[in-house]
């Protein structure tokens, strides 16, 4: 039997590290001895861990403020976490717009950029859009390229684990599109993308209305909805990254296209996209009756898919986004067609973030990236750009 010995020096190093700069970040500012005290290290290897975290750039010493030295006699050494030691970028690429954020290493986002986009727009047409908002939105903040730790993508389709788009109906030229390769090319970091209604579900669960609920599903509700799912708090994916794609529940044996659930004519609506879909809402909320009836087909379809998501995975809650959180009077609905359906009806809000939900969702999971990295025992602390 191999002889057991003691542990790594340098792997503790890390581990007090992780610590120590964890501790950091959940706080504006701390002194030495209150980092000793929420770690528990003693405090000769705090200030050692600290000596290094300063050297990679992660921690500065505060400088004391005038006149506390005669005040109070030597002052208390304060440390501060460097958020702006990097940044973060969430990113949506929808069918008419792009929007990139910016944020610090601690997730503050710092601002942000959108440009509209036409839907028939190629891909090279939509990425270059994507990539003027990104410069302009750098250029804007003073933020060196070089200083991005990560990128988070939201876009619709089914999205491989290496951001290759393996279906994506909803943009032209999107189904193949290896898109995190492209992006990485421009912004020479980890790049990582995800389906939208995925990114937005992860958004609720950080800023929005899901916050305190780990079992959710976020529904977007668009042409082609679709939906997120977190079970334990984490998000589920499925076998191949095609978990909750519920528009494709009409090809089961449904006639009625969304064109014709939602026309107020005998003709399918057209053309059909987002600013159609919104007058027609418009029009139900000014009590039109061909539009009310147009929502009310909508919603039903919407709820029979939903029904089918909360009978499968029993969220606590469901979150409504995209055009029916815009929709005045779409919670008590779904509440009574979803108690008509399923054994345990789940709770049913409306998304807090609206269209911010997938960048947001977006930025988070660059967050997680980087997170992962800082907090670490397997490898070395990053070095100072």
């Amino acid at each position: 039997m191999e002889r057991l010995t003691g542990g790594d020096p340098s792997l503790l190093r890390r581990i007090n590290s992780a610590v120590v700069l964890h501790a950091l970040r959940g706080a504006d500012c701390a002194t030495l001895a209150e980092i000793t005290r929420v770690t528990g290290l003693s405090r000769p290897t705090v200030e050692g861990v600290l000596e290094g975290l300063v050297a990679a750039g992660l921690v500065t010493e505060q400088a004391a403020e005038e006149g506390s030295a005669r005040r109070q006699g030597r002052p208390a050494r304060r440390f501060r976490f460097r958020a702006e030691a990097g940044h973060l970028l969430g990113v949506e690429v929808g069918a008419h717009r792009v929007v990139a954020v910016l944020a610090g290493l601690d997730g503050r986002v710092l601002d942000a950029r959108t440009r509209d986009v036409d839907v028939h727009a190629d891909a090279d047409v939509r990425l270059d859009r994507l990539g003027a908002a990104v410069a302009e939105l750098l250029r804007r903040t003073g933020v060196a390229r070089g200083s991005l730790r990560a990128v988070g993508v939201g876009t619709p389709g089914i999205v491989e684990a290496d951001g290759t788009v393996r279906l994506g109906t909803a943009l032209p030229q999107w189904t193949g599109l290896r898109l995190g390769e492209r992006l990485r090319r421009s912004v020479r970091c980890p790049v990582l993308v995800e389906n939208d209604a995925n990114a937005a579900a992860v958004a609720e669960h950080w800023k929005g209305a899901a916050r305190a609920t780990d079992d959710v599903v976020f529904v977007l509700a668009g042409l082609s909805p679709g939906a997120g799912s977190l079970i334990g708090g984490r998000l589920h994916r499925g076998f191949g990254g095609a978990a909750g794609e519920i528009g494709a529940l009409h090809l089961l044996g449904r006639e009625a296209a969304p064109e014709r659930l939602l026309s107020t004519t005998d003709e399918p609506l057209h053309p059909l996209d987002e600013q159609a879909v919104a007058e027609v809402f418009a029009l139900a909320r000014e009590g039109d009756p061909r539009a009310r009836a147009a929502v009310d087909r909508f919603l039903q379809r919407l709820v029979h898919d939903v029904a089918a998501l909360v009978l499968a995975l029993d969220p606590e809650l469901v979150v409504i986004g995209g055009w029916a959180s815009g929709l005045d009077g779409v919670l008590e609905p779904l509440r009574a067609e979803l108690a008509r359906y399923c054994l345990r009806p789940p709770r049913v809000a409306l998304s807090r973030l609206g269209d911010t939900a997938v960048a947001t969702g977006a930025l988070r999971l660059a967050l997680d990236h980087v997170e992962e990295e800082l907090f670490a025992v397997e490898g070395a602390l990053p070095v100072r750009r």
